[in-house]
């Protein structure tokens, strides 16, 4: 960790969310004027699309039906941590871009599913990560304690298939059975590299549906915002004011100690209600630190 040069990373799995809580991150960024490098966490991958093919084949036929994004095999846990310390050390690291689609991909005229070429941050007052391995720990690596502030993204297991069955038909033109392999593959390596993460972050969000998704691979629909109540949770409540979080956030309610329950509605709201004074102090401490 770092006071010259803050890290903060958003941990969840695949169809959990945590793009749509980066863009909330990037209005918080734009609006108190921080300069944010922002990395994602898909330029880690060990594999390009075609290559990831090739070497998920060559683990089935050798025996390995759990081989998946998940897990370290498929994944430079070495090189992401090397960017956290380095940048916690000197506010400087290299990264790169995984580019989805075409639309990604013909501003650096690469074709889609290939990375661009590792390059230095930009300027920065912080570190920003998004992606599924922030909080990873593992016999050989420990990416997380280089991070300054941890958050996880996780909803009710069953609410994250639906959502990630849903985007992938929809964006990538998968079927419902192989969308179904897929979540079936990465089991193993989910139990094993991703929810073991949020047992080290400093708050998590968890939605919850109020609807029956008790099947999800049937579901025609996503349970809505409103149709849903979000969990977040605080590994250490003390410096938080919920008597103010719960006047501004209505509806809401403490369910534990450390535990704030809100309308699936006010996500964005109690997000920012609860990082804008966290980011502002690290950046503040940074700045105060680099006048002297």
């Amino acid at each position: 960790m770092s006071a010259k040069h803050p890290v903060i990373a958003i941990t969840g799995s695949s169809g959990a969310g945590t793009t749509s809580v980066t863009r909330t991150f990037e209005n918080i960024f734009r609006r108190e004027d921080v300069q944010a490098a922002i990395v994602e966490g898909d330029s880690f991958h060990r594999y390009d699309r075609m290559d990831m093919k090739s070497a998920m084949a060559e683990a089935e036929a050798a025996g390995n039906m759990h081989f998946s994004h998940f897990g370290s095999a498929a994944n430079l846990f070495e090189e992401l941590e090397a960017l956290f310390r380095d940048y916690s050390e000197t506010g400087t690291g290299q990264s790169r871009k995984y580019l989805h689609n075409a639309e990604e991909a013909a501003p650096f005229r690469q074709e889609p599913g290939t990375f661009t070429p590792w390059n230095p941050l930009p300027a920065s007052e912080l570190l920003f990560y998004e992606g599924l391995h922030g909080g990873v720990s593992t016999d050989t690596v420990d990416v997380a304690r280089h991070v300054d502030l941890l958050i996880g993204v996780v909803p009710v297991v069953n609410l994250e298939w639906i959502q990630k069955i849903h985007r992938d038909r929809s964006t990538r033109g998968y079927s419902t059975e192989a969308v179904t392999d897929v979540i079936l593959r990465r089991m193993h390596e989910y139990v094993h590299f991703i929810c073991p993460q949020f047992t080290r972050t400093h708050i998590n969000f968890q939605r919850v549906p109020v609807v029956d998704t008790s099947d999800p691979f049937i579901s025609r629909t996503i349970p809505s915002a409103d149709e849903s109540l979000v969990v977040i949770r605080f590994a250490n409540p003390k410096g938080f004011d919920f008597p103010y979080l719960l006047s501004m956030l209505h509806d809401s309610f403490m369910s534990r100690a450390n535990t704030l329950v809100v309308p699936g509605g006010k996500m964005e709201l109690a997000m920012q209600l609860i990082f804008t004074p966290m980011i502002m102090r690290l950046v503040e401490r940074r700045r105060q630190l680099l006048a002297r």
